[in-house]
């Protein structure tokens, strides 16, 4: 398979209000996107890929030859790859309220010509579906795949009950229709990390020490999420890192880990990006807008691939099977595939083989 090889960022800048869930009102917006592939004639080859908590639009190539990371699912796009670039348009959006071009708390306030920091208004998945459809008309997209993992797989469902009418068919991996307790709980300890930073600064930290201790805690935890029991003694077990020091310093080789990953991650995003976007996904619940989960799909019109992991106990696969439980009640046409995997709920990111097997038969028909 092919590289993308050199992929720039774009982004459109809308002048119009935007009236979020909340009632709130963002006075303009900014869309920061990637694409690759062509759009045909018929504007009907689109593929929306949408990421999960902390990605970005940049989902594939490099930047610039310098570049050492390529995009966050490389592997997925591209000639002959799941998402084939000689067939398909594809799409990817960083999402409202993010760090990496798109509008969020990060970004200058028009109004006052400063961040906007806890300014910003409470922001939801359905808003973040309403900005992506925005960028889809822009680009003169009649017709779209959309394709989500994690918080992607949310808004990919969002997709299919929003806009039935030019949603062809949805792809939801490792996600849900609604957080459990147990997820909006780790959520939760992390934004609290943050909020109590000593230099949290009430959000207004731009051009100040950032809470770089509280971020990197958040992190922490929500990594853990993101493993599994199986893949953590794999990989660590009990393993010192230099033997005990008799402090409370870093002992064991996952906490040194553990703490690289806190560590590399407040170098590329935003402490109120985070506490926004988690809240939005703790606020997601399909069914309960709608009474119950068969009754939301009721007016969707796509096809419904949904792949679950075996060792995923964020989203485990019991929740993709309620949404399969009401797909089918609602009589939509629903494939569902349980993929055997160490990685946890970082699988889709990391085992691609099997999933681009999958994906490239089901957009095949």
């Amino acid at each position: 398979m092919a590289g993308i090889g050199i992929v720039e960022t774009k982004y459109v800048k809308f002048k119009e209000p935007l009236k979020l869930q909340s009632g709130k009102i963002l006075p303009e917006l900014e869309i920061a996107y990637e694409t690759y592939g062509t759009l045909n004639e018929n504007k009907d080859n689109a593929l929306l890929v949408l990421h999960a908590l902390t990605g970005d639009a940049h989902i594939a190539g490099k930047h610039s030859e310098e570049d050492r990371k390529v995009g966050w699912w490389d592997e997925m796009v591209g000639p002959d790859c799941a998402f084939d670039t000689n067939k398909f348009f594809v799409i990817c959006s960083n999402c409202l309220g993010g760090c990496s071009g798109t509008t969020g708390p990060g970004s200058i306030n028009p109004e006052t010509g400063e961040p906007y920091g806890l300014d910003f208004p409470v922001i939801t998945i359905e808003d973040m579906v309403e900005v992506q459809k925005k960028l889809v008309d822009y680009l003169g997209v009649k017709k779209v795949i959309v394709i989500g993992g994690s918080m992607g797989g949310m808004q990919a469902l969002e997709w299919s009950v929003r806009f039935p009418d030019i949603t062809k068919s949805v792809v939801v991996i490792a996600s849900t229709s609604k957080l459990s307790a147990q997820a909006i709980g780790f959520n939760a300890v992390g934004r609290n990390a943050i909020l109590n930073d000593e230099n949290f600064a009430g959000g207004n930290y731009y051009g100040k020490k950032l809470p770089e201790k509280g971020l990197s805690i958040a992190r922490m935890v929500g990594h853990i999420t993101y493993l599994c029991e199986g893949a953590m003694h794999k990989k660590f077990g009990r393993e010192f890192k230099d033997g005990p020091s008799f402090d409370f310093g870093v002992d064991f080789q996952v906490e040194s880990y553990l703490d690289y990953q806190g560590r590399i991650f407040v170098d590329r995003f935003d402490a109120n990006s985070y506490l926004y976007i988690t809240k939005a996904v703790d606020y997601y619940d399909l069914g309960q807008k709608y009474g119950s989960l068969d009754k939301a799909f009721e007016n969707a019109k796509a096809k419904f691939l949904l792949m679950s992991f075996t060792s995923d106990w964020l989203f485990p696969t019991e929740q993709t099977k309620e949404m399969l439980s009401a797909l089918i009640k609602a009589k939509k046409d629903v494939s569902f595939v349980e993929l055997e995997s160490g990685a946890g709920h970082d699988a889709f990111l990391l085992e691609t083989k099997n999933q681009t097997k999958i994906l490239k038969s089901f957009l095949a028909n």
